[in-house]
């Protein structure tokens, strides 16, 4: 069994202690998927959605990319790291929106919040700006598609 790494030796919620860490390059793909629909999806012009409230991917693309920006305020043990990169690409597979966010930062801990924050609120952002559409919209997942750097690397199988 794993231990949990945000338990003390009594029990109680704490900070992990990274000042022993070394600091490495680190770089998170994470990636959220939003079933748009048929009805939705048809108002797909080169790439974009545009709904009352303005082009649909490109402000999530912003969004997200703030979100990843707060992700420590957000996430009580999360460490604030000086994130050095983030990108997020919105592409569409049949009535999905498939959002990759790519966080990079050199660091003594890791930057996998800050990719699934970024791709988390894309996909909200996009389900509150087509929600006048139609509102059988559903953020079908998130996940961490794969890290590298500090103890070990991860790619999601």
């Amino acid at each position: 069994m794993n231990k949990l790494t945000h338990i003390d030796t009594k029990g109680n919620p704490a900070m992990v202690d990274v000042s022993v860490k070394q600091i490495t390059q680190r770089v998170a793909v994470a990636q959220s998927i939003v079933e748009l629909g048929e009805e939705i999806i048809a108002e797909l012009k080169d790439g974009e959605l545009f709904s009352k409230k303005g082009p649909v991917f490109h402000t999530a693309i912003i969004a997200g990319t703030m979100g990843a920006k707060k992700t420590a305020e957000l996430i009580p043990f999360c460490h604030p790291v000086g994130m050095e990169d983030c990108k997020i690409e919105i592409t569409t597979q049949g009535t999905q929106a498939i959002i990759t966010c790519t966080a990079k930062v050199e660091a003594k801990t890791g930057i996998e919040m800050e990719a699934i924050t970024g791709a988390s609120i894309a996909a909200i952002t996009i389900y509150d700006m087509c929600k006048a559409m139609s509102h059988h919209i559903e953020i079908i997942s998130t996940r961490l598609l794969e890290k590298t750097g500090g103890k070990k690397d991860f790619k999601f199988a």
